[in-house]
């Protein structure tokens, strides 16, 4: 297994902030019993905006909200603030809300994707769009890695 410096960096900020815990299967050997409760944490490359992006809003109302992977970053002209991009359903059905961690060294952010309320009981079609969300941060991204955590 090779080891990268990058990578021992982000894995020490990530428990540094709380978001990284050592599991108990690697700590002792021994299987955990919950191995979804282990946090999926992914370095993200930084790629411009494709054209034709659907545009979400950060919405914490969202119902049963669940774990989306990001599919990479862009830096945007506002210096506290970066846009990731996913895959989703349509706006009009579902929604997205990001918790963000930052340190010196790395951004975390966490995006889950959920049924709007308005949208609960009532049919949706099937049909994936990408997407891209602002995410608002503290200080320019910088140097700083992003980082996925789901």
């Amino acid at each position: 297994m090779r080891h990268h410096p990058r990578t021992a960096v982000t894995v020490v900020a990530l428990a540094s902030l709380g978001v990284l815990t050592v599991p108990t299967a690697i700590a002792t050997g021994e299987p955990t019993e919950d191995p979804a409760a282990t946090p999926v944490i992914t370095v993200l490359t930084e790629r411009p905006a494709l054209p034709g992006q659907t545009t979400f809003t950060d919405n914490p109302a969202i119902v049963d909200p669940r774990p989306q992977s990001i599919e990479a970053w862009n830096r945007l002209p506002e210096s506290n603030a970066l846009a990731v991009q996913f895959s989703s359903g349509t706006p009009t059905c579902y929604g997205v809300d990001a918790e963000v961690q930052e340190t010196a060294d790395i951004i975390a952010v966490k995006l889950r994707t959920g049924t709007l309320p308005e949208a609960v009981n009532r049919p949706c079609i099937m049909l994936a769009v990408f997407g891209t969300l602002t995410v608002e941060l503290n200080s320019p991204v910088g140097h700083r890695a992003v980082v996925s955590i789901t």
